[in-house]
């Protein structure tokens, strides 16, 4: 588990990466976390503001709302309440720093897989 804070609209939301992510991603939007956020990468790689599809923006809300709402349960239970706190939201500023948290929960996984092996004498 992995836990970050990201200023957003003046003020630091934590956000929070971990095993159960995938999970709780797939159980409320039907969709799966890996391929969106791959697909959200190369659209932040490649598009300048007017070029990312509505579609894509919704996802990134979607990813955001369920990594803040992991960090701190007491956010309210839907994307829509949880962005109507924010004044703005920019998916430039936003994005890169959750796609590093989910970096860093994935390096973290790998890392005590090996050392898990290492003791086991694998």
């Amino acid at each position: 588990m992995v836990k970050k804070e990201i200023e957003i609209d003046g003020r630091l939301v934590p956000f929070r990466a971990s095993a159960a992510i995938p999970r709780l991603y797939r159980a409320r939007f039907r969709r799966d976390i890996f391929k969106d956020l791959m697909r959200l990468g190369k659209t932040i790689k490649s598009a300048d503001s007017d070029d990312i599809p509505i579609s894509d923006l919704e996802m990134f809300e979607n990813v955001a709302f369920v990594m803040a709402k992991h960090a701190d349960p007491k956010q309210p239970d839907t994307p829509e309440e949880w962005l109507d706190q924010f004044n703005t939201f920019s998916i430039y500023e936003v994005l890169p720093e959750l796609l590093d948290l989910w970096n860093l929960n994935i390096s973290t996984d790998v890392e005590a897989k090996k050392k898990l092996n290492q003791v086991a004498g694998k």
